[in-house]
């Protein structure tokens, strides 16, 4: 708990410049990342360098995303799930509680000196973890998603940073008004999710894991709104989406790419998907224990 402390600390005080590398399977994207301190209050300005081009600006409790090409803003409330190399509170409790933890060396990331943490999970429901933190400030550096195998399926990692900087807003700042005035704007609230009780419940949920979501979910190519149920223990989240079967899209079964695991099972006439960055007999677990109250 003290070394995640102390790296969730090092996250919120410390004003740093740099580029993110995001590495999932053959998929390699990276990232301009600002972060300051001012005052106690945190802005962050993540600027996508591959791809589409795309902006993100986080600040008092909101996210507003802007899509230059398309002229558009999305504004979403803040989640308790930081960008990297953040560690919210949520986060850190899972982590000491349900991960055991071991000190296993030295390394350099970026040019800087850091220490390597691994978390070991103590079940066969979650992947491991492998952070390196800066050893002068604790600021993660670089992290990696580990699976039952130990093989890395998903990192993340500084190319180069720069701490110390100073508290300029002008680095957070969106390279557009706040309200450009021929572009879209788009308010998402709780991520268009209509919340009410489906009747749907998981029965054997994972220790840990709690409900956070439940309502009906409009998706891309489904004519009526689904049941949809999210359930996280502070680190992860497991999407479970509930539809007719006579309606329902693509085969029964498990598929996954790099840490996302998805698995369907027909239960009566509906269908049950279960996705989320978890081994696959998490997701097992839960989809096979689905039942209608």
């Amino acid at each position: 708990m003290e070394w995640l402390l102390r790296a969730a600390t090092a996250a919120r005080s410390t004003n740093y410049v740099g580029t993110i590398v995001y590495q999932l399977g053959p998929h390699v994207e990276s990232s301009r990342i600002a972060h300051i301190n001012d005052g106690g209050r945190q802005f962050e300005k993540l600027t996508n360098l591959d791809g589409p081009a795309r902006e993100l600006i986080r600040t008092r409790g909101e996210v507003r995303c802007y899509y230059p090409d398309a002229k558009l803003v999305r504004v979403e409330p803040r989640t308790f799930r930081n960008v990297f190399p953040s560690l919210s509170g949520e986060q850190r409790q899972t982590l000491s509680r349900y991960y055991d933890f071991q000190v296993v060396g030295d390394d350099r990331v970026s040019g800087r000196s850091a220490e390597v943490v691994v978390f070991h999970p103590r079940d066969g429901l979650r992947y491991g973890h492998r952070f390196w933190s800066d050893s002068e400030t604790g600021l993660l550096l670089k992290a990696r998603l580990v699976n039952e195998a130990g093989d890395g399926i998903e990192q993340f990692a500084f190319t180069d940073i720069t701490l110390g900087i100073p508290a300029d807003r002008a680095l957070v700042a969106p390279s557009w008004p706040v309200t450009p005035p021929d572009w879209q704007v788009i308010e998402g609230t709780a991520h268009d999710l209509a919340v009410e009780n489906t009747g749907w419940v998981v029965t054997h949920v994972p220790a840990g894991f709690t409900k956070i979501m439940e309502g009906y979910r409009k998706l891309h190519g489904r004519a009526d709104p689904v049941a949809h149920l999210v359930y996280s223990d502070g680190l992860v989240s497991v999407s479970v989406f509930v539809e007719p079967a006579a309606t329902a899209h693509g085969p029964a079964g498990l598929v996954h790419q790099g840490g996302l695991n998805v698995y369907s099972v027909r239960r009566g006439d509906q269908l049950v998907t279960v996705m989320g960055e978890t081994p696959g007999a998490t997701v097992r677990q839960i989809a096979n224990s689905v039942e209608h109250r």
